[in-house]
């Protein structure tokens, strides 16, 4: 009897062990919106293919997307709407068993200066995290040479606003942004950054290295290093003053300000 109650003890404890110390794989969600080309020089690339997908980036894996609320772009200092321009896209990414439902644009730059590709989806349940999430989205697209509105805020409920130029960037290039939540800065915020691993080449050391984490200071500006060449996601994470039924539950909404920019090796 007393070596019964010893075994079950011993397994009491190595469940227990199990539970606490097994780490658990949680995969960092990025809203994208991932143009052709970061730069347009010529005529010949001004048509831009833009895709826009919900997905850990790293890890190759996608979700199903419905219809984004809002996809537009902004440039000579006024929005324009392009939701109607939108169709579905099956999306398999490297470790993907079957494709997903993503979205994509074909849009035509037609003036010099600055475009701000913008996308704010639907609620997505997460129902590791017991949350919705809506990760307000943006990329900028700079065309013909003319740099101006790179840094414009655009009056997102939450967005990156950048203050380094967010293209032309080298691989180990300093990128700064600033994180604002309803117009105000804010300040000690996390900002998850990933890197959009497309042929699945790359691999990471250990779990941590996949998504890196920085904070904002007291006044909301955060920098990162760029270690390699590619499409990176900076993704500054809040929970919603509002929260949305689920099941006859509120449950809260995580908002997310994402900004991707591409840095290239020096040539």
């Amino acid at each position: 009897m007393k070596n019964t109650t010893l075994l079950w003890k011993s397994l009491v404890a190595l469940t227990l062990f199990t539970i606490v110390f097994v780490p658990i794989k949680a995969y960092a969600h990025f809203g994208m919106v991932i143009p052709s080309e970061d730069i347009v020089e010529k005529q010949s690339q001004s048509s831009l293919t833009v895709n826009i997908m919900f997905a850990h980036p790293f890890e190759g894996q996608s979700m199903n997307m419905e219809k984004p609320e809002l996809f537009g772009v902004f440039s000579e200092g006024r929005k324009k709407q392009l939701t109607p321009l939108l169709k579905t896209h099956n999306l398999t990414m490297y470790a993907d068993s079957s494709p997903n439902r993503a979205w994509r644009a074909y849009y035509t730059v037609k003036h010099p200066g600055d475009h701000i590709f913008f996308m704010e989806p639907k609620p997505y349940w997460e129902p590791a995290e017991d949350s919705y999430i809506v990760h307000y989205t943006k990329v900028i697209v700079n065309a013909f040479g003319k740099e101006d509105g790179w840094d414009s805020e655009l009056g997102l409920k939450t967005e990156i606003i950048p203050l380094t130029r967010p293209y032309g960037l080298y691989t180990g290039n300093v990128f700064q942004g600033i994180v604002k939540v309803d117009g105000k800065p804010s300040p000690f915020s996390e900002v998850e950054v990933e890197y959009f691993n497309q042929s699945g080449e790359n691999s990471a050391p250990k779990p941590p290295f996949i998504t890196q984490v920085v904070k904002t200071d007291k006044n909301g500006v955060f920098s990162y290093a760029i270690p390699k060449t590619g499409w990176w996601g900076f993704a500054a994470l809040s929970t919603d003053s509002r929260t949305i039924m689920h099941d006859g539950e509120p449950k809260p909404v995580e908002i997310g300000a994402v900004l991707w920019v591409k840095a290239e090796d020096f040539k």
